[in-house]
């Protein structure tokens, strides 16, 4: 399944290089499986670095085929590259446009950073344009972030006095016990919302 990524725009004041407080709205960039998920994400991250009240003012799906950071960068660039098919029953080329989010210092590096991330490009293809993003930061999804998984379970007992359609919020610690086969549950499944 690939990734989707959703830009969201927030507001929040922060603090210029004079120290003064000003009202901000800056794009950041998400992995999630719809807007709700990403509107959730968002609120969870961005409670961790502002303080003080934001708000949501935009959630909408970016263009990015794939995301790529590197180390030892702050910025993010928008590749745009031209993915060049030979059509041979028409023996017309045919083009078709990606866009690459690529985390660099400058435009050379970003440069240096998309060739790599395209080193093993079956195809033909040239970069037509790189620019500097707004994006602020991406927050990418990483397994074990599934907080409050509902999971679908049966419990283990001797009499049967549980339905099978029994539906629980599942902690860290439980989803812990479930992987591990160290649970009181049997045929565990998933359900997305």
């Amino acid at each position: 399944m690939s990734n989707i990524w959703y830009e969201c725009k927030v507001r929040y004041r922060k603090l210029d290089e004079n120290g003064v407080q000003k009202v901000v709205t800056e794009p950041y960039l998400v992995d999630a499986l719809s807007y709700t998920e990403a509107e959730s994400r968002i609120n969870q991250e961005m409670t961790a670095y502002v303080s003080e009240e934001f708000k949501i003012t935009n959630i909408r799906v970016a263009n990015y085929s794939e995301i790529h950071p590197f180390d030892n960068s702050d910025r993010w660039f928008k590749t745009k590259i031209v993915l060049v098919a030979y059509d041979e029953e028409s023996g017309k080329e045919r083009k078709s446009n990606i866009y690459l989010l690529v985390q660099a210092n400058d435009i050379k590096e970003a440069f240096d950073n998309s060739t790599h991330a395209m080193k093993n490009t079956m195809g033909d293809y040239t970069i037509t344009a790189i620019t500097e993003s707004p994006i602020m930061d991406v927050f990418p999804f990483f397994k074990g972030d599934e907080d409050g998984v509902v999971v679908k379970a049966r419990p283990v007992v001797t009499e049967n006095i549980a339905d099978e359609s029994d539906y629980m919020v599942v902690n860290e610690e439980a989803e812990f016990a479930i992987e591990n086969n160290d649970s009181i549950f049997e045929n565990i499944t998933v359900i997305e919302e």
